[in-house]
């Protein structure tokens, strides 16, 4: 999966930006691709801990990404051609630059799989022809600029995603669809107010959406079932910032952002011959978030480097009403040019939820926001760590070493409540509304440890060993029996190996390796039959008096929750890059394996009785399944 977990957090807590505009989900399936097109990025920043206080709204992390504003001077493209997907990036100026006017530029870049394509004439010819399958995903990067002249600028940028996964079946007649999708758009205006400051206004876009979509139909009685399942969640967005630099020693940011959120947690609507027709929906809630801040960057002398400020956050949903103060501090000491220390403390607030019933981030996760009923999630975090460069000479040549250990808790995280789930719990048949507060419940969490990053930068030969030892746990007054557990984001070891060597100028050999202990599971031990929550009516039988439907449930019974830990995941890739310049571009041809020695890792476990033969009782056994094998992959880049 591609779901980022930073220091015991979920997908939800990680604050991911695209030139000021939220995106809510950060995955295409699979992980073979990032959700974003590193072709259209400026820079991308990672903050993990000592969070300045202009940053707001998640517990974990901020991944901040700009997008390039391209080209003035002229058109400069770039692409490439794979067995599964293809990309193409162009940037260059708008208009003609002239004497004392102003200057634009732009920036489009494409991609799309085409893995649909490609299996298609092999699941039909399995299928006799009678079913079409496949899943693909499109996104789109825009950005345009325009210079007034000194003092004006103006922006505009947009990012624009969809993953499509889809089954017709003709023969069982049956239909069925998965599909989830962002959309951005931020408009910023940079004014320069004096040679001290100057100041960045945005309006800004987010949607996220996600709908599944089952549609079945009879063919011998002419019943049809339609069943269409949606949540997403609407942003409109307004922000203000300001830097100033009164002095060398100081440089001061504050400013203000609000928020108004629209959350549709579950819409349904189901239809069934059978009962005519039956429509069910859950209200749009809507919600206003804001942030007021203060930060100043400080250097007393020239060895301490101080970072402090204050946020100032407010929520709003109907008649009631969030305030909390969150103060961060942070601070670095140059105990020699090539060795320092640091140590941050921040406090943060989270105001959306993510409900989830796999931990994965999977587009079918749950968007919910602070309610009356639940309370925003809240953490605090201390870090402290050092930062050593060695020498620049020989073989240590641009290594740099940093050691960092933390220890954070979190309050009013949510969970599902046991066998509650995010889809209806009631009758479908009767016209009653769902409340997803009903389903959950809330607790407390806590996570500690250290994390150690040595890099090289410079050289033919770069690359980085990541290693992380860490521990996060969870609990809930109606989870466990009221015990401490581990979460799936509990990962005791992590550890990434990356290298890079420049063999020529034109032959480029890359690998990566990781690793990480297997996520915490809970196996069920005992199986035994209970009665639904809804009765069921026969009129023949029972004189149209309800009675009870039985039917087997494997329940956990008699073990602690997420007891069991999957097999660890481990992964080796290769790849081979041969440059070559022409006359007017340069082009790439690249060769990598993936899973290049063909780990088995698990993907999902389940449950299944094994016959053991004739005169023996059958046993259950506990499967592994797992996904992508070794994958051979060429594709063909160019520059121009």
């Amino acid at each position: 999966s591609t779901g980022i977990y930073v220091r015991g957090g979920g997908p939800d807590q990680n604050l991911v930006i695209m030139d000021d505009a939220v995106v809510y989900n950060a995955n295409h399936l699979f992980g073979f691709f990032s959700v974003f097109n590193g072709d259209a990025l400026k820079s991308v920043e990672l903050i993990k801990g000592g969070f300045p206080a202009r940053y707001g709204g998640r517990l974990s992390s901020v991944i901040e990404m700009n997008m390039k504003e391209g080209n003035k001077e002229k058109l400069h493209g770039e692409g490439g051609i794979g067995l599964i997907a293809s990309r193409l990036t162009l940037e260059g100026p708008l208009t003609k630059k002239k004497s004392g006017a102003g200057s634009s530029s732009f920036l489009v870049s494409a991609r799309r799989t085409y893995l649909d394509f490609v299996a298609r004439p092999l699941i039909k010819q399995q299928s006799n022809g009678e079913t079409i399958a496949g899943y693909y995903f499109y996104d789109l990067n825009a950005k345009a600029n325009y210079d007034f002249g000194p003092k004006n600028k103006l922006y505009l940028s947009g990012y624009f995603g969809q993953d499509r996964f889809y089954v017709n079946d003709k023969k069982e007649g049956t239909n069925i669809g998965l599909n989830w999708g962002n959309a951005t758009a931020t408009l910023r205006w940079n004014h320069l107010i004096s040679e001290k400051a100057f100041s960045n206004t945005s309006l800004i876009f987010s949607n996220y959406k996600f709908q599944i979509s089952s549609d079945e139909l009879n063919f011998q009685d002419q019943e049809a079932f339609s069943l269409r399942y949606s949540s997403g969640i609407r942003d409109f967005s307004i922000k203000h910032d300001v830097d100033f630099y009164p002095s060398p020693q100081h440089s001061l940011r504050f400013g203000v952002q609000s928020t108004f959120h629209r959350f549709t947690p579950s819409a349904v609507v189901l239809k069934n011959t059978d009962i005519n027709q039956f429509k069910q929906e859950v209200d749009a809630i809507d919600v206003l978030e804001s942030g007021l801040y203060a930060e100043d960057s400080w250097r007393p002398n020239s060895r301490w480097r101080i970072n402090g400020g204050l946020r100032l956050s407010h929520f709003v949903q109907k008649q009631v009403n969030y305030f909390r103060p969150e103060p961060r501090v942070s601070a670095a000491y140059i105990l020699k040019p090539s060795l320092s220390v640091k140590a941050s403390y921040a406090l943060m607030n989270q105001y959306v939820h993510l409900l989830s019933n796999t931990g994965i981030g999977l587009p079918t996760d749950l968007w919910v926001p602070t309610t009356d009923r639940i309370k925003p999630q809240q953490s605090e975090q201390i870090a402290v760590g050092i930062a050593k460069d060695f020498a620049d000479q020989g073989a240590t040549r641009g290594l740099t070493l940093t050691v960092e250990g933390y220890y954070k808790t979190m309050n009013n995280i949510i969970n599902y409540r046991e066998g509650a789930s995010f889809l209806l719990l009631n009758d479908p048949t009767s016209a009653e509304k769902v409340r997803w507060e009903d389903n959950v419940t809330r607790g407390k969490g806590w996570s500690y440890g250290a994390e150690v990053l040595l890099q090289k930068k410079v050289g033919r030969f770069s690359g980085w060993v990541g290693y992380t030892l860490s521990w996060t746990q969870w609990q809930f007054a109606e989870l466990n029996f009221g015990q401490k557990f581990f979460p799936r984001y509990d990962r005791r070891h992590d550890a990434s190996v990356v290298g890079i060597y420049e063999i020529s100028p034109r032959i480029t050999l890359s690998g990566t390796w990781v690793y990480g202990t297997g996520q915490a599971l809970t196996v069920p031990t005992s199986e035994y039959q209970a009665a639904t929550h809804q009765p069921l009516y026969d009129s023949y039988y029972s004189n149209n008096t309800p009675y009870l439907n039985l039917w087997n449930q494997v329940e956990a019974y008699g073990t602690q929750k997420n007891s069991f830990r999957a097999e660890p995941y481990h992964r080796m890739d290769l790849s081979v890059q041969f440059h070559k310049k022409k006359k007017y571009h340069e082009r790439t041809w690249e060769f990598s394996v993936y899973n290049l020695y063909n780990r088995r890792n698990p993907f999902f476990y389940g449950l299944d009785t094994k016959d053991q033969g004739q005169g023996k009782p059958s046993k259950t056994v506990l499967y592994r399944y797992s996904v992508f094998p070794v994958v051979p992959s060429i594709s063909y880049n160019f520059k121009f």
